[in-house]
């Protein structure tokens, strides 16, 4: 009783100060963007100038618009006074492009990215992915929606008038300092925001509105819903459209996770109403629930007001409807292919747990996937081009954990030995892992290999990722042929290899010259090797999956992936 009413005490106090209209952020659309990443003031409090970062602006980013199947330039510039990086999530783009911590943008340097854009219409995001570093830019402000439209969703009668009838809703909590600056990595995400607007509020229309719904949070977990209890549907997941709508009241949504729904409001013109955060209906685990761990807790946690607690996120103020409003909700969507197990080829297991064992370490960490911690010159898993993939993930930890994987969508199979609820039962990129649960998931690796350059998975709670929660792998091409050097006329072949490969030079080769192989941190590693006039076939048999270099007397010749 006595922590209920600390939390009632605060949150009054919060809402205290007068609402605020609800920021809409700028609408681009390309193919050609320019986005200048600086710093910048906001007052989330009256009167009080917060430090942050922002793309084109003080405080967050620019919504961008692709369509399906048109070619985009993004320049991105860094005028921050250290690196950052920024990352398309939940597109599917080649490595080289996708923003990860390899594609490091300097201070004042530009980086642009070209690519096709492939991904069928849904809402996306994008925010900075730096090594130890996404945390902070994050949470200082740069984050931004990407929206995706295509033929299918063009056909649908729906609300996509942005800012009138189809608004962004990036739900983040934050935590301030004694002077007002953002802190990161602590339990003190007391202030509650919306478009980073504290207590906002929104004049929507009196008919059918859509809700592009992202947790840009650090941390914290929401539970959607609506104060008066009505129902809404869910029209999409992060992947884009489901097959038909989900008629619900509460809609889980985890940092990282996007969800697009529809909500009718015809029948309260003139009402106020909430959109709010259900917490108390959290289980056990997820951060946002009253109670994270069994024997221990993280670090501060049992003092933050908001956990386990009902909170408002948006004032949502009904107005008369707009001149042509949309008055229903479509029966139908879009086509998911399902992808058959019996076409699987390769079943992978990725294990989060602590890598110290103690009741401090499974709610808190290190952790850890598969028993190590990220490293940039470690390749965790290589993938073959179009292999269709089985990925377990298995949770460990007594905190459940928002997991997302680069590149490609995925289809949720099996949440601990169930079918997936309504909810994520489209394409997604992030899924939240229950502790001492499992999640196993199919999808296809296609179009895009590269060699050396990597995708990233990890864990989306963001201090988790910074720490090292996070693994790296490559898809490559079984039947490339890689040419390194032009003018050398160097080829390796098959690369990737399995028990060999074998490595073909325009010259001969002298019996006694020396060939060694090192792996990408360095270490030269034993490999048995036959020298047959200008080429060498290496015996990679006993190779750990990842890439290697070739070094033939005092140079390097060549690289090659061991599968």
């Amino acid at each position: 009783m006595k922590r209920t009413f600390a939390a009632t005490f605060i949150l009054c106090a919060q809402y205290a100060f007068a609402q605020n209209p609800l920021f809409i952020p700028e609408l681009l659309e390309g193919p050609s963007f320019d986005l200048q990443i600086q710093t910048g003031t906001t007052q989330f409090f009256p009167g009080i100038n917060t430090p942050t970062f922002g793309i084109n602006g003080n405080v967050l980013s620019p919504t961008l618009v692709f369509n399906k199947g048109e070619t985009v330039t993004l320049n991105v510039t860094n005028n921050l006074t250290s690196s950052t990086t920024m990352h398309w999530h939940g597109l599917h783009v080649a490595a080289m492009n996708d923003g990860g911590p390899h594609q490091i943008i300097e201070e004042e340097a530009t980086w642009s990215p070209q690519f096709e854009v492939m991904n069928n219409a849904g809402t996306f995001w994008y925010h900075p992915h730096g090594e130890g570093k996404t945390d902070l830019h994050v949470s200082k402000g740069l984050a931004g929606m990407i929206i995706v439209r295509d033929d299918v969703e063009a056909a649908l009668e729906l609300p996509r008038t942005y800012g009138v009838d189809d608004f962004p809703i990036i739900v983040q909590t934050k935590s301030f300092d004694v002077l007002n600056q953002v802190q990161i990595a602590t339990q003190a995400d007391t202030t509650v925001m919306v478009n980073a607007i504290v207590n906002p509020y929104l004049d929507v229309p009196a008919q059918v509105v859509r809700f592009r719904l992202l947790d840009g949070s650090s941390e914290r977990s929401y539970l959607i819903g609506f104060s008066n209890n009505m129902n809404f549907f869910q029209i999409a997941t992060d992947g884009g459209l489901l097959e038909e709508p989900f008629e619900t009241n509460r809609l889980r949504l985890s940092p990282g996770e996007r969800a697009e729904i529809l909500v009718d409001l015809a029948a309260l013109q003139g009402e106020t109403i909430y959109m709010m955060s259900y917490s108390s209906e959290f289980p056990d685990g997820i951060i946002g629930a009253e109670t994270v761990g069994m024997l221990a807790e993280p670090e501060g946690y049992s003092d933050n007001p908001l956990n386990g607690l009902d909170f408002e996120l948006l004032q949502l103020n009904v107005a008369e409807p707009t001149a042509n409003p949309v008055t229903t909700v479509p029966t139908s969507l879009a086509t998911i292919t399902p992808i058959s197990i019996d076409d699987i080829d390769v079943e992978r297991t990725i294990t989060f747990a602590p890598l110290e064992m103690g009741p401090d370490n499974m709610v808190e960490g290190p952790f850890g996937m598969n028993g190590v911690q990220f490293n940039m010159e470690v390749i965790n898993e290589t993938v073959q081009l179009d292999d269709i993939e089985l990925w377990t993930l298995t949770n460990q930890t007594q905190v459940a954990h928002p997991f997302h994987i680069h590149d490609i969508q995925f289809l949720v199979v099996d949440f601990n030995g169930d079918n997936p609820p309504a909810d994520q039962s489209g394409w997604k990129d992030v899924v939240l892992v229950m502790p001492m649960q499992s999640v196993s998931f199919i999808t296809k690796f296609e179009d895009f290999a590269d060699p050396v350059t990597p995708y990233m998975y990890h864990c989306h709670l963001l201090h988790h990722e910074d720490e090292g929660m996070m693994g790296s792998f490559l898809v490559v091409d079984p039947n490339s042929v890689v040419e390194v050097d032009e003018d050398s006329g160097i080829l390796c072949y098959p690369n990737p290899a399995n028990s060999e490969t074998t490595i073909q030079l325009e010259q001969s080769i002298g019996k006694n010259s020396a060939v060694r192989v090192f792996d990408v941190i360095g270490k030269s590693v034993e490999v048995q090797y036959e020298i047959q006039e200008n080429r060498i076939i290496l015996h990679t048999e006993k190779l750990s999956p990842g890439l290697y270099n070739v070094m033939l007397d005092d140079k390097t010749i060549t690289q090659f992936i061991k599968k």
